[in-house]
């Protein structure tokens, strides 16, 4: 019990820095934009005694994108987690089995018929539920899923949703694409309701963080968790349901932002964080982390024009991942 207790101790002072970091992208988020407040000035607003501009700027603006931002990177970071440890390769994305291309495909088509809002957030859940069922029915051999056959089915999906979503692309008008293509980079501009996604987050936490032992295990091999009496399949078939959820979730809120789900599991392994009973928390606070700052300079580095999220992350991810991708393979991760 005592040996229990200071493990957790441990890992609380572990993941104490990336709280602090996500607090301080949260509150960097909140002050900066077109018109910038001082740490004064937001302290006086979010405690109700600031300006009537400053109130309307950050409780109608700045705090949902804020929170859409912090929801859509933990999401992304966990469903990256999962992946590669249903994969079992670590430089496994969440959009590798073409969740993201369902989901995109689904959402092109509601704006090509003028739909938006609820339709728009609705169609693109589905799309990302039809392609997890495409990619389930496809993958599955003799009752069974094996890595191989789950990334060469979703990389086949996805190719077909690549094809898919061109071809939409080259019918739509030129009115529509504007919307389209910043949707396919990714976009958090119409975040006014995040709330749903954070639930959805929330759950995601409390449905994985019990499955993070088991995960341990199977990351060492499905020879040894067999051995040690867990059902494999039915953790495969678990992880990557929740993970495709998840996945599906940050796609209908931001569009498809890159790298994340990438990069964040990664770097915290380089650093240590092997054990999912810790990972996984710490990619959910790296991930809200990341894209904070991400959505926070895709607002101001133009200003007042907005990028894409998702052209940012990239822009940090490219140089990141192959900065890693070359440590790894000194280190022989991955091998």
């Amino acid at each position: 019990m005592a040996q229990r207790s200071k493990q957790q101790g441990e890992w609380l002072l572990r993941l104490l820095p990336l709280l602090v970091a996500t607090l301080v992208g949260l509150l960097f988020a909140l002050a900066s934009g077109s018109v910038d407040l001082t740490i004064p000035e937001l302290i006086a607003t979010l405690s109700g005694s600031g300006e009537p501009l400053h109130q309307t700027i950050l409780y109608e603006l700045r705090l949902p994108r804020a929170v859409a931002a912090a929801t859509t990177g933990a999401l992304l970071a966990l469903a990256g987690v999962l992946m590669q440890v249903l994969l079992r390769n670590p430089l496994a994305d969440p959009y590798i089995l073409g969740i993201s291309g369902g989901a995109a495909v689904a959402a092109l088509l509601s704006i090509l018929l003028g739909l938006g809002g609820a339709w728009l957030t609705g169609s693109a859940l589905l799309g990302a539920l039809l392609a997890m069922a495409l990619v389930f029915g496809l993958a599955r051999g003799k009752g069974d899923w094996s890595p191989s056959r789950l990334l060469l089915t979703g990389v086949v999906i996805a190719a077909g949703w690549g094809a898919l979503i061109s071809f939409i692309l080259t019918l739509s008008p030129a009115d529509h694409l504007h919307g389209m293509l910043f949707w396919l980079m990714g976009d958090l501009s119409n975040s006014s309701s995040p709330w749903g996604a954070l639930i959805i987050l929330i759950i995601g936490l409390l449905l994985t963080l019990p499955l993070a032992r088991n995960l341990n295990i199977l990351a060492h091999g499905e020879l040894q968790a067999t051995t040690l009496g867990i059902d494999v399949t039915r953790l495969r078939f678990s992880v990557y349901l929740l993970a495709s959820l998840l996945t599906a979730a940050a796609v209908v809120q931001a569009g498809t932002v890159g790298f994340v789900g990438l990069i964040v599991p990664h770097l915290l392994r380089l650093s240590g964080f092997r054990d999912h009973r810790l990972l996984i928390p710490a990619s959910a606070l790296l991930g809200a982390t990341l894209l904070l700052f991400a959505d926070t300079l895709a607002r101001v580095l133009l200003a007042p024009q907005q990028l894409p999220v998702g052209v940012v992350t990239a822009m940090l991810g490219v140089p990141l991942f192959l900065y890693l991708l070359r440590r790894s393979s000194a280190h022989g991760v991955g091998q």
